[in-house]
């Protein structure tokens, strides 16, 4: 139970972290709105946390979980940043 705990806990924490460092560094790089970013993104957290698996509670699956959360964080940051720009551009009365 515990690892399952660590697992989704590691997913979510890719996520999040994923999505504000999107929304907050990565405002003004063009190569974040690539649909080949999230994916990128994902691979190289997974590959990142894999060493970790020789721990007793942080497995191969908690590696790609977080991979996978990181990798949706990603997209979900670029998406609210289109819809942030998408916003600007219109004028309000």
């Amino acid at each position: 139970m515990l690892e399952f705990l660590i697992t989704v806990t590691a997913g979510a924490i890719g996520f999040i972290l994923a999505r504000n460092f999107v929304r907050r560094r990565l405002r003004f790089v063009d190569a974040v709105h690539s649909p080949w970013a999230p994916f990128a993104a994902g691979v190289v957290a997974a590959m990142v946390a894999w060493p970790a698996a020789l721990l007793p509670l942080f497995t191969l699956t908690t590696a790609i979980v977080f991979g996978i959360g990181t990798g949706l964080g990603t997209s979900s940051g670029a998406r609210a940043l289109r819809a942030q720009q998408g916003a600007r551009r219109h004028l309000l009365p």
